[in-house]
């Protein structure tokens, strides 16, 4: 439950990209921009938490001003757009990249290696960036993998191979693998394509968002998170004001204090930061 004297308390906003602040043409409309900028004169901060790549996020950080770090990847980054300072990053072991290459070179699966400003892939995988579902991310061929193990974030791999994924899936868990999330899943934009993303255990937006409070010294009561999809689960705290879209799970619609009526091609996010600026005046 909510009250004005709730929203007055409010010094962050976090909101989802894709399904919730951007529009399906992957833009922030005029009256968004207008009111989180307003929002900031009041002392609300605002700030992202994508599944996105850091690089795919920095131009909205730019467009809004942004003066709070980003999580990207579901978590598994918070990284300052500007200066590049990061808060806290989630490799995946150096190991498990190598042995995920292994396996698909020997299963002739398509790979790729996440990292906070490109996604890696060599000659040998050159339909990675038609394949991946990564929007906005910018990609990067490269020789060969050697020198990037260090620093993966995520490995995607994609083919139509969906038994040789599946049995990749099965060997990069447990108890063959140790700290590693495994998602398995079929693409929703290519027939008979799959997808295995490989990151490090417990590495969510919930993870992060945590992080990020404690670093900005606000607690969960003083922050509010707007989600649509899966990945935002985790974001929906305890304590922290829970909002929704018409367009939201209905399972998120269950966690939320509020349900704006509203869809992400409606203004729906909007709706709710003029609820929080009218609560401030």
């Amino acid at each position: 439950m909510f009250n004005r004297d709730r929203l007055r308390r409010i010094k962050i906003i976090v909101a989802d990209l894709d399904g919730t602040l951007l529009t399906n043409n992957a833009e922030i409309s005029e009256r968004a921009n207008f009111l989180i900028k307003e929002l900031d004169k009041k002392g609300v901060l605002f700030t992202f938490a994508s599944g996105r790549l850091h690089s795919a996020l920095t131009s909205f950080a730019e467009e809004l001003d942004l003066k709070v770090p980003l999580i990207s990847l579901d978590g598994s980054l918070i990284k300052n757009h500007h200066g590049g300072n990061i808060l806290y990053e989630s490799f995946v072991p150096a190991r498990y990249v190598k042995k995920a290459l292994q396996y698909s070179e020997q299963f002739l699966l398509n790979i790729a290696l996440c990292h906070a400003d490109s996604i890696y892939y060599t000659e040998q995988n050159s339909i990675i960036p038609q394949l991946m579902e990564k929007f906005g991310a910018k990609y990067e061929v490269v020789p060969e993998y050697n020198g990037l193990t260090n620093n993966t974030l995520e490995i995607t791999i994609a083919s139509d191979y969906k038994d040789n994924i599946k049995y990749v899936r099965d060997r990069m868990g447990f108890p063959y693998t140790y700290g590693l999330n495994t998602s398995y899943f079929k693409s929703h934009s290519y027939q008979g394509i799959y997808y295995l993303e490989i990151r490090k255990k417990r590495t969510n937006k919930g993870k992060a968002l945590k992080i990020l409070l404690a670093n900005l010294g606000i607690s969960q009561s003083e922050t509010a998170v707007i989600g649509d999809w899966h990945n935002d689960i985790s974001l929906f705290l305890p304590k922290v004001l829970k909002v929704t879209l018409s367009n939201s799970l209905p399972e998120l619609k269950r966690m939320a204090d509020i349900e704006i009526p509203k869809d992400n091609n409606d203004n729906g996010a909007a709706e709710f930061l003029e609820m929080v600026l009218r609560a401030k005046k």
